[in-house]
């Protein structure tokens, strides 16, 4: 169990992953309210992991910023396909660059795949709790007959920003943070 000392320590030392999970909860908080991931907090975020990383990582420099700068190429290529075909707001994806920005390339690839997962059990659950399985289950195979048919991102996006209307939603930032924070709770990277 940690005492107040100790978690105090823990802030002090691991303050760039306190700062992140505090950030992702706020950015979660704002998704689950208006469906959006606001640039006023995902672009300072980048920007500042870069900052972060080039001064005060623990490999400063050119090094660190390289870090960041793939962690955050990662961090947008893991999510772009599915914002590419519209499956998912572009806010989402740039908060994952900005975790890239700020935890680098492996935190990043652990993080969106636990995310990846507690997405499908919150999207499951939704499911479930609104009673519409049927509906849902015949939208995901029609979804799934498309990107494999039609293979052309702007056509898919144009019939996903259709069909968003009639969909119910997951502010997917919500499980971003989720899966984020249980990662770094795991990898001890609070403590």
């Amino acid at each position: 169990m940690l005492d107040l000392a100790q978690l105090q320590d823990a802030i002090i030392t691991h303050w760039h992953v306190w700062l992140v999970t505090a950030t992702i909860i706020v950015m979660a908080i704002i998704d689950g309210i208006q469906l959006r991931v606001p640039n006023k907090l995902t672009y300072p975020m980048i920007v500042l992991g870069w900052v972060y990383s080039f001064t005060l990582s623990e490999y400063p420099g050119w090094e660190g910023l390289l870090y960041s700068l793939a962690g955050t190429a990662v961090g947008l290529a893991v999510l772009l396909p599915h914002y590419s075909i519209g499956g998912m707001g572009a806010g989402d994806v740039k908060m994952m660059a900005g975790i890239g920005a700020w935890m680098w390339v492996e935190v990043t690839l652990y993080s969106f795949a636990i995310s990846a997962v507690v997405g499908g059990i919150l999207a499951v659950a939704m499911v479930l709790i609104s009673g519409t399985w049927q509906k849902h289950y015949a939208q995901f195979w029609n979804i799934w007959n498309e990107i494999m048919v039609i293979r052309d991102p702007e056509k898919l996006a144009k019939i996903a920003a259709e069909r968003k209307p009639t969909m119910r939603l997951l502010p997917y930032g919500i499980p971003i943070a989720i899966g984020t924070i249980m990662y770094f709770g795991w990898a001890g990277l609070l403590v």
